[in-house]
Order: structure tokens, then sequence, then C-alpha cells
């Protein structure tokens, strides 16, 4: 049986094109299937987002996402569940307002994981930072039909305020796609983090390849 693993990753991680993922998106097929795609398109960081799965499913589909991104140098990051980053190995935890709290997440994971923490208002992000969190991401942005259990959207306006207050890097979410990607880095963005616009395209691989040339930024060589 597998031991359970704390977080070995050396931070930062580039959070700058953040995957999510959402099997009910993915036309049909795996989230390795998508994963490895929208890695070749220049993904730079991805979050396995279970809702509906077992724990037992979680932490294998986990499992089979972590030797995928390991192979490519990239961190994944669990939606919510610590439990299954300790039993996967993934490399952090993305928390919610309503999730366990950064400092004991921070204890049972150590210094190593990657934490993240969705701040619907700058009191959130402030907090968050204050807490020991790594990065975080600003939600939403726009208005968004993917999660419906998503506050009054912050705008670009909301990501500037947010900029000004706090220095981690912050990924914007909700909404966003290749024709607004450049408005939310311009107001203040280290990143954008997508669910539909790359798992619900008919080719992952160009929709991240189009959202990154969008950003500005040079695409790396992850074909191999």
């Amino acid at each position: 049986m597998p031991e359970l693993s704390k977080p070995k990753r050396k931070k930062p991680a580039d959070y700058s094109l953040y995957l999510v993922t959402d099997r009910d998106l993915s036309l049909g097929r795996s989230q390795v299937e998508v994963v490895a795609a929208a890695i070749k398109g220049g993904v730079s960081c991805v979050q396995l987002r279970e809702k509906t799965l077992d724990s037992r499913d979680f932490v294998d589909e986990a499992r089979k996402l972590k030797q995928l991104l390991d192979d490519h140098a990239l961190p994944l990051i669990i939606n919510d569940r610590v439990d299954v980053v300790l039993a996967s190995g993934a490399d952090g935890v993305h928390l919610g307002q309503k999730d366990m709290l950064v400092a004991d997440a921070r204890r049972l994971l150590g210094d190593s994981a990657i934490i993240g923490v969705s701040a619907e208002s700058v009191e959130d992000a402030v907090r968050a930072e204050e807490e020991g969190a790594d990065y975080i991401g600003i939600s939403p942005v726009y208005a968004t039909a993917t999660k419906t259990d998503t506050a009054t959207p912050l705008g670009l306006s909301g990501i500037a305020t947010i900029r000004k207050r706090v220095r981690l890097p912050l990924v914007g979410i909700g909404g966003i796609h290749a024709a607004n990607i450049a408005d939310v880095l311009a107001a203040g963005a280290d990143g954008i983090a997508v669910i539909s616009a790359i798992v619900a395209a008919p080719s992952p691989e160009d929709a991240a390849r189009l959202l990154r040339r969008r950003m500005g930024s040079p695409l790396q060589n992850r074909q191999q």
C-alpha cells in the first residue's frame, strides 16, 4: 500500500496558464487525455477538481495525473481535498472560503506544499496572504456558467484593487477566454485559470496554445 506523502516540490510554481479539470465538459475524453494535450499547448499548472467521484477513484485519478505532470516538471494541485494530496503525492491543494484553514492544511502538508486560496473579496485576499497562502485565485472575475456556487464577479477593477493590497501571485478565474485574457493580465493578474476554454475545446492543445499566444508569453516546448 502506498504511503502518505507530503509534497516535496520546490516553490515557486508557474501559475501563468492554470488548467482546472472538469470531466463533465471533457467531451467523453479522459482527464489524462485532455491534460496531456493541454500541456503540449502550454499549460503550466493543473488543478484536479472532482465534485462527484468517491475518494478512492479521486486518489486514483490524481495518481495518474501526477505521473503525467511529473514527466513535464509541472505541479498538480488538488481542489479542496488535503487527504487526496497526501494519498496521491500531489504538489498542493486549492482551498475555498469554506474549506480547511490554510494553517491546518500547512500543518498537514508541510512547508513544501503549494497552497492556493480562492478570494471573493479584497478581505479574503489579504487574509489568505496573512495566513501563509502561496497564491490567490481571484474568483470569479467574470460571470461563468461552469461554477454555480460563486460570488458576484469582481471584474477588472477587483483585480486591480487586490493587486494593490497583496504581493502574492494572483490567478484570475471565471469567464476568462482568449478574447479577454489580455485585459485580465493588464489589470494585475499574474496568471489565468480556465476550465471550459480548454477542457470543452475540440482540441485542448490548440486552445491552450491560443491562450498562451494571447498572453504574449513564449510557448515552452513540451512536445517531448
